[in-house]
């Protein structure tokens, strides 16, 4: 479940996506940052898993697993702390095209292996999503409930307005602040850090600084409290005993990976 609130996001359609429609330059600029961002977020929360529940990670296979991805995302920041502004917005183009491509290429090719129908198991799967949706129905819009009083009494822009004074007190860059927004509300709802995406987009553009970091901050986990309030909800679970704690500790780690990523990126 944690890995699920982690969101490790391999295809950020949705981002890309919402940040043609708002007139972004390179719309997939920010996906290589969102690929770190999500992959930092997945390996907190796993790592903080294995902990609280005494599972032990040191074993051949999950270490030559780590021990890949490690490697392959520090090279990507290897390479583009080496390139330019200009080629880093290319090459991060490039790459986020062909992996896209080969991702998708790959469960086609997956399937063709197997001898799997590939368009009815989607249509099955869809099917079951549909079903679980039905059940989850009463959970959600309790939950939508909470949120929305969050959001209208004004507790949202106390906290936010609370973090950006505290660090301009430590003397940090606050440029960043303006996509706090999305990196709390996230942890609560996805439609609603979407809204907020959009609204940061919408102020500052797509292409500015704030809007960049502001989609790495929603691509780097998912929705921490929809997902656990939701699903433990629909299947009768009350002791949710570490996985609120997890989901947030890979979230936090997430919010901090996007910044610091950004402003390799972007800044």
């Amino acid at each position: 479940l944690v890995i699920n609130t982690s969101g490790l996001i391999l295809i950020p359609i949705s981002i890309m996506v919402y940040r043609a429609q708002m007139g972004a330059a390179q719309p997939t600029d920010v996906f290589i940052p969102i690929l770190m961002s999500t992959f930092i977020s997945t390996l907190v929360g796993v790592i903080t898993v294995s902990i609280s529940q005494r599972i032990n990670l040191l074993n051949k296979a999950i270490l030559t697993l780590a021990g890949f991805l490690a490697l392959f995302f520090g090279g990507l920041t290897y390479l583009f702390t080496v390139l330019s502004r200009e080629e880093m917005g290319t090459y991060s183009t490039l790459i986020a095209n062909i992996i896209l491509f080969g991702v998708i290429l790959l469960f086609i090719l997956t399937g063709v292996r197997k001898k799997i129908n590939v368009y009815d198991s989607f249509v099955e799967g869809a099917k079951e999503g549909f079903t679980t949706a039905v059940r989850i129905i009463p959970y959600l819009v309790a939950f939508l409930v909470g949120i929305a009083v969050f959001r209208t009494s004004g507790a949202m822009d106390i906290l936010v307005g609370g973090i950006g004074s505290l660090v301009a007190l430590c003397g940090i860059d606050t440029s960043f602040v303006g996509a706090l927004p999305t990196a709390l509300m996230k942890s609560l709802s996805g439609s609603g850090a979407n809204g907020l995406m959009i609204d940061t987009m919408k102020e500052a553009g797509a292409d500015s600084f704030v809007g960049r970091v502001s989609c790495v901050v929603r691509g780097a986990s998912d929705t921490t409290f929809y997902i656990l309030a939701v699903y433990f909800g629909s299947v009768g679970i009350t002791k949710t005993r570490n996985a609120v704690t997890c989901g947030l500790i890979a979230d936090f780690a997430g919010i901090i990976a996007a910044i610091f990523i950004s402003y390799l990126f972007f800044f």
